[in-house]
């Protein structure tokens, strides 16, 4: 039970229910998280009309009706004015996801950016949270200044590059991401374009089904994974989910991150640390970007790392198109300074029909596909629902994004 008087806890007099069986008011309750564990979040729930404590729990890899998105639903399905969410749109490449519009009008009223520009003055004192959707609508100052209601910005995906985090904050405005759910199909990807580098899947499907092929030549070669060594540079979640995949292909894992990561994580995936990139470049067969993009990161790889790659080596980049300088790539792809490249990031995105990385053989180009799962985008978006919920209820926000 909790103690209003002194703030603490007293966790013998809690109830914890499975399922929420207790009616309770919300015009009379108060919600708040209790704990957040790895994947345990608890909620504690206090009835003022009859002074009971109750605590609900779900696992954040199940979709339970015991979820903050829920339970405020409720609230909400009772309430005609539900906060209005700022989106790009419904339709077109970066309209929100058509099968999530039904699920996000249980929560909120959804107003376009079309109907906001063409009437801001009814709209702006209404938007209270944006739905950014693959990087829409763009967040600038002047849209900013111009939506007083706003309490936060809700970010699929991992990646804050395209925020201004310090000027949000001067607004008094939050923001959230969703790191956890991209994560694991990020992994996937990345050592999707590994081994479909390595072993040329993109070559001998061209060549599989090209009418000019009368026969398979058994000197058509690629590159073997096991036993070769994976250099991972950005070893956060989704490096070290791409470390664990590489250890059951039988890599030799090392890898370059601003921080080391502890010993028995490292003991885990059997990966070495290397405080200098340059030791990383010059000993990995595979050479695999998972960094976030910062002004200390843009350009990392030029040409002077490149040229430290052995020339048998695989360029694989999942982090972010301006961790390379595309220029220098394209040299070092033409004149045999490395063997290939994968890329699921480039900049821009698309890159121009013409541009020289286009016109390569030994590249292989994916459109930004590293969390475009069915599965992904729906957690992403629940995600997200749950952290505007929370924010908008003054409640802590899930996955919040604090300036360090």
């Amino acid at each position: 039970m909790f103690n209003h008087e002194n703030g603490k806890w007293y966790s013998k007099s809690i109830m914890v229910a499975e399922e929420c069986k207790y009616p309770v008011d919300f015009s009379q309750a108060e919600m708040q998280f209790l704990v957040s564990a790895t994947d345990l979040t608890f909620y504690i729930m206090y009835n003022q009309r009859n002074e009971n404590y109750w605590v609900f729990k779900r696992r954040k890899s199940e979709f339970g009706a015991l979820s903050l998105s829920k339970a405020m639903s409720k609230k909400a399905a009772r309430d005609p004015a539900l906060p209005g969410v700022l989106v790009f749109g419904f339709e077109g490449p970066y309209g929100i996801c058509e099968a999530h519009v039904e699920e996000l009008q249980k929560h909120f009223t959804l107003i376009t950016m079309k109907q906001f520009l063409e009437n801001k003055t009814e709209f702006s004192q209404k938007i209270q949270a944006i739905y950014l959707w693959g990087g829409r609508p763009v967040i600038d100052r002047e849209l900013l200044l111009s939506l007083p209601c706003l309490k936060i910005i809700g970010n699929s995906g991992a990646g804050l590059d395209h925020l201004d985090l310090p000027f949000i904050a001067s607004c008094g405005v939050k923001v959230a991401h969703t790191p956890h759910a991209v994560s694991t199909p990020t992994a996937d990807l990345g050592m999707a374009l590994l081994l479909a580098s390595a072993r040329r899947v993109v070559e001998g499907c061209q060549l599989a089904v090209s009418p000019d092929t009368k026969h398979f030549s058994i000197n058509w070669l690629g590159q073997e994974v096991s036993g070769a060594t994976l250099g991972i540079i950005g070893m956060g979640t989704i490096g070290y989910k791409i470390a664990q995949r590489a250890k059951a292909f039988e890599m030799k894992i090392l890898y370059h991150n601003r921080n080391r990561r502890r010993l028995e994580e490292e003991a885990a995936v059997g990966a070495a640390y290397c405080a200098r990139l340059e030791d990383l470049l010059q000993h990995s067969d595979f050479v695999m970007l998972a960094a976030s993009l910062t002004p200390q990161t843009q350009g990392l790889i030029g040409r002077r790392e490149l040229q430290l790659m052995k020339r048998s080596a695989v360029l694989v980049n999942v982090g972010r198109g301006l961790l390379v300088d595309q220029d220098a790539l394209v040299e070092a792809l033409k004149n045999g300074v490395i063997k290939a490249a994968a890329l699921d990031v480039t900049y821009p995105e698309p890159l121009p029909r013409d541009h020289p990385l286009l016109k390569l053989k030994n590249i292989i180009v994916t459109p930004h596909i590293g969390s475009a799962t069915h599965q992904a985008k729906w957690q992403i978006m629940q995600d997200l629902v749950e952290s505007i919920l929370a924010a908008l209820h003054g409640l802590p926000v899930p996955n919040e994004v604090l300036l360090k």
